[in-house]
């Protein structure tokens, strides 16, 4: 037996112990259930009902493990069908709430998240920056490191003579390897609040743990070292524009536009990720008559020189030797997940004080699959 299957058949005994205090209590005082009574055995039994939802799947789930194994281990891009990652994707983005499918979804003994929490704990963490918006993301069963090869190299043609040798000429490879760096946060809530408040605690809990790890995620992408985390978008790109100033002027943004290939200019995830203090810059150029050059829109992503914006509140204002632009196939930056986003509580955790304990992980890597994808703009040098 798995222990993901004894834990919920821990938790289905625990669920049916607190059903029959609740019921042995009524009984001794002679009475019948009231409200909240009745609520909580409603909530109880919802519970429950997952519980044992899960144990049957996970049965059939170890029934099958033999067949699928092989395919299981690691990210093993599907050919066809709604896989991990592509829900995980469409969930991103907000398109899709696929019925079957859930991160994984821990619970103690002693309590439960509602059904929901880890959804709401992503898309709060995607609304703290751009980076998981922008990037591909992808999700793997598993934490151990993973090769992601590139093609670094295209085969090259040459005119022959009638009978003369076809040059021999072979593509080059290189690749980049992602880890599972873990974040984490612990948001604490005493069960009077839990009980008494008179709101969707458990949203709130979900958006304070999701900006909290959102926050950490898109700065660990965005200016990661590479070494013990992340390498993050504006460390892993290449410089494409040294500006005169420390603020791009046209002139600069087009060059920067051009340094990039054709083929990367043409895709649909290209475009600008820019600093508040650069967007802000941005918005102040003109025309030789005066007009705002800046495309502000409404209900939709503004766009410079006919390509969306993105703001990252974690890149550098405009200055000496800062990064505060970058232009490209944002999407190949390749973002890992193990695991997904993780979700637990516990009573236990912090029993001496009464709270019970809110714990979101995430593990998580990422790099640039082609530094000359992404390139940045720099300010000048110190004098």
């Amino acid at each position: 037996m798995s222990e993901f299957i004894k834990s919920q058949e821990e938790l289905r005994v625990n669920l049916y112990n607190q059903m029959k205090e609740v019921i042995e209590g009524a009984e001794a005082e002679s009475r019948g259930l009231d409200a909240e009574e009745l609520q909580k055995i409603d909530r109880l039994e919802e519970d429950m009902q997952k519980a044992e939802r899960s144990i049957e799947t996970a049965k059939k789930t170890e029934e099958r493990a033999v067949e699928v194994s092989a395919a299981a281990k690691g990210f093993v891009p599907a050919e066809t069908g709604n896989t991990d990652v592509e829900v995980l994707r469409s969930m991103i983005k907000g398109e899709v709430r696929e019925a079957g499918f859930e991160f994984r979804d821990l619970t103690s003994s002693a309590s439960t998240v509602p059904q929901g929490f880890a959804d709401q704990v992503f898309m709060a963490a995607r609304a703290v920056g751009p980076i998981l918006e922008t990037s591909e993301v992808f999700n793997t069963t598993t934490g151990e490191s993973i090769v992601y090869p590139v093609m670094s190299g295209y085969s090259t043609a040459s005119q022959e003579g009638e009978t003369d040798a076809i040059t021999s000429s072979d593509p080059t490879f290189t690749n980049i390897t992602l880890e599972a760096y873990k974040y984490g946060v612990l948001v604490p809530i005493s069960n009077e609040l839990l009980t008494d408040a008179g709101f969707n605690i458990e949203s709130v809990i979900a958006e304070q743990a999701g900006n909290a790890l959102g926050f950490i995620l898109n700065s660990a992408h965005t200016t990661g070292t590479g070494s013990g985390q992340p390498n993050g978008i504006v460390t892993a790109s290449t410089e494409g524009v040294k500006g005169a100033a420390n603020e791009a002027s046209y002139e600069d943004l087009v060059d920067l536009v051009y340094t990039i290939d054709p083929a990367y200019r043409m895709r649909p995830t290209t475009g600008f990720m820019v600093s508040s203090g650069a967007a802000s810059a941005l918005r102040k150029l003109t025309d030789g008559d005066g007009r705002f050059l800046y495309d502000l829109r409404v209900g939709e992503p503004d766009q410079f020189l006919g390509y969306r914006v993105n703001e990252n509140i974690h890149m550098a204002d405009p200055g000496v030797e800062e990064k505060s632009i970058l232009f490209g196939d944002l999407a190949n930056y390749k973002v890992r997940l193990a695991g997904g986003i993780q979700t637990t509580s516990s009573s236990d955790f912090a029993f001496n004080t009464d709270v019970t304990t809110f714990r979101v992980l995430a593990r998580a890597d990422g790099d640039l699959a082609n530094a000359d994808a992404v390139k940045h703009f720099v300010g000048p040098d110190a004098a």
